[in-house]
């Protein structure tokens, strides 16, 4: 019985024995990944495992070298022979996955490991040798359409939204098949097809047969647009001070209308922009039920209900300036938001307040401001006083508004014109159609105001008031780099005409008056120092602007790319007189910088005023028309 025991107790160590080898022998097997999270087993930055080397050609090597797996095991220098003989078998089929995303689906590999006991960096060295054979191009494309598509069809070969689809499809016959490109052209076809009528359109099924002998990609996909959708009711979700309908009407969302994409986020960037909340977010609700009218869902958080700016900057044409901005959103016994400023600097200082209403159903809202300020006008100090009352319609492009004005003016200085005042209807249009709101490059505008008025004060005189305005980017030529980045050069082309017409000895506020130059006008000369002048040689404001500007932009190449930053060459021209004949122009020529920044363009002009025999340095952040 003992001998029994014994020869039991022998027949249990061995297997004992045996299992703890092969569990510490088991620990050599594991990844790089498990042995990093055992003590002693963390990679060591210091050294590397083995040194690894890409032999390809250009349009391949970057791409392995970046992507393969071998390259996350580097940095174990306790790596053992058999797991890199592992990682060595495993890489062949990694390097041809990889390679198969690029098109190259016949590819010779073979991967060479040898010691290099006598390196500086590592003690081995891994060379991966990569013929990739001939690269797969697209032999046939077949796209089909089903859902609500189809019912649009009558008659046609393909409807709008499928040719948009169509033509949003980046991935054609006769070009390389790449994993990245064949995922693109479905994206870009689907996106396009969800932009109008069908947000739930989907990818029901799409196919890439490839034969590998042939180097041929044979491509098909089949969309689902799903029903057509039109815009439903606009509903508001956190909304407590304000009133729905009003917001509604600011939001100008086209109940009714084909779905569109664009609208959509036009709607929601006019609740954002407005002031009236921190943050928005429109939705469509995907109810399959009511595609015809699909809810809208707003989701907005209101704005502090007041807000106050403090800011500071500096002008080339006015020196420093400090100003204080105050917005009451909703003035308890109006509902109307009160914007009011305080702005000081040099030439002038200002005070003024404008109130307005939320839009009605037609998109015209009630406006009403007022404003005091004292300024340099000419040779001559002014304080003026403005009241005014009105409406304002503003759309995606034009601006319109008319308003009841009240005008007074006192200037004071040697041989200073007298006191006036003056009521008058103005009404005003504008028309933005540039290709960007902030930093445009194409595209026009024009402005125009009209005044239709009488003095009250020294004596009662009628008069016409006219203002126009004019600008055009017109683009000239095309700056490629060497990197293949090109952006378009382009001329600005700049008019502003004015004229205020009464009989020769009314006396009309000279806030209504014109005058000219600065960094906005007629550069070379400071801000309007261009103007009519009296016999004893003063200068104040003229009833007759003449002012032209061309200018030439073109991008700027730096470090071998097409940059953020632009040169600029123009001429203005500008005149301000108190008869036509008497029209003589002031000339400023000159050259600057432009850099794209995010809020618009950062200008730095120096220009040379030839009448004035000065140069002047002018700076302008920001686009506005």
């Amino acid at each position: 019985m003992p001998h029994s025991c014994a020869a039991s107790a022998r027949r249990l160590v061995w297997p004992l024995l045996l299992l703890l080898a092969s569990t510490l022998t088991g620990c050599g097997l594991l990844s790089p990944q498990k042995q990093a999270s055992l003590p002693g087993a963390a990679p060591n930055p210091g050294a590397a495992a083995f040194s690894l080397q890409v032999r390809a050609p250009d349009e391949v090597r970057d791409y392995l070298v970046k992507h393969l797996e071998l390259q996350r095991f580097r940095a174990f220098s306790d790596l053992q022979e058999r797991e890199l003989s592992r990682l060595l078998g495993a890489a062949d089929a990694n390097a041809r996955e990889l390679l198969a995303t690029l098109g190259y689906f016949s590819p010779d590999i073979q991967i060479d490991l040898t010691d290099t006991p006598d390196g500086a960096g590592a003690p081995r060295a891994v060379v991966v040798t990569v013929d990739p054979g001939e690269r797969t191009r697209v032999e046939s494309l077949d796209l089909q359409f089903r859902g609500d598509i189809e019912a649009g069809h009558a008659g046609q070969t393909t409807t709008r939204q499928e040719a948009r689809a169509r033509a949003a499809w980046t991935l054609s016959p006769g070009q390389p098949f790449t994993q990245e490109a064949w995922d693109d052209a479905k994206t870009s076809a689907l996106r396009a097809l969800q932009q109008q009528r069908y947000p739930t359109a989907s990818l029901a099924n799409s196919r890439a047969e490839i034969d590998a002998d042939q180097h041929q990609a044979a491509l098909s996909a089949t969309f689902d647009s799903g029903p057509a959708y039109r815009f439903g009711p606009l509903k508001l979700q956190g909304i407590t001070r304000y009133d729905a309908e009003g917001i509604k009407n600011l939001a100008r969302l086209p109940i009714g209308a084909e779905y569109d994409e664009t609208e959509l986020l036009d709607a929601q960037q006019r609740l954002a922009s407005s002031g009236y909340f921190d943050a928005v977010f429109l939705t469509l609700d995907p109810d399959a039920n009511k595609p015809d009218a699909a809810p809208i869902t707003a989701q907005v958080r209101e704005a502090p209900l007041q807000k106050a700016v403090f800011g500071i900057g500096v002008s080339t044409d006015s020196g420093l300036r400090l100003s204080l901005d105050h917005t009451h959103n909703r003035l308890a016994w109006l509902g109307w938001r009160a914007q009011s400023k305080l702005s000081l600097d040099n030439k002038s200082k200002r005070l003024g307040t404008e109130w307005t209403a939320l839009p009605g159903a037609d998109g015209w809202r009630w406006v009403a401001g007022a404003q005091l300020q004292r300024e340099t006008t000419g040779d001559y100090e002014v304080n003026g006083a403005r009241l005014r009352a009105g409406r304002s319609q503003s759309t995606d492009h034009i601006d319109r508004n008319y308003a009841l004005q009240y005008d007074s003016a006192a200037s004071q200085g040697s041989m200073a014109p007298p006191d006036s005042t003056a009521i008058s209807v103005n009404t005003g249009w504008t028309g933005r159609y540039f290709d960007n709101a902030t930093a445009p490059t194409s595209g026009w505008g024009i402005a125009t105001e009209l005044g239709l008025g009488t003095t009250l004060r020294p004596e009662r005189d009628p008069f016409v008031r006219a203002l126009a305005r004019w600008l055009y980017f017109r683009p000239m030529g095309q700056v490629t780099a060497p990197d293949g980045t090109s952006r378009r050069a382009r001329v600005a082309l700049r008019t502003e005409a004015g004229a205020v017409l009464a009989r020769a000895g009314a006396q009309i506020p000279v806030t209504q008056l014109f005058l000219t130059g600065g960094d906005t006008t007629v550069r070379g000369y400071g801000l309007r120092s261009i103007g009519a002048r009296t016999e004893s040689g003063r200068l104040y404001g003229g009833r007759y602007l003449a002012v032209a500007s061309v200018e030439w932009q073109r991008p700027l190449v730096l470090g071998g790319t097409v940059s953020e930053f632009e040169s600029a060459m123009f001429v203005d021209v500008g005149a301000v007189a108190d008869r036509v004949s008497d029209l003589h122009a002031r000339v400023g020529v000159g050259a600057g910088v432009r850099w794209r920044s995010p809020v618009g363009p950062l200008q730095a002009d120096l220009a040379y005023g030839v009448q004035a025999k000065q140069l002047r340095l002018h700076l302008r952040l920001g686009f506005t028309f």
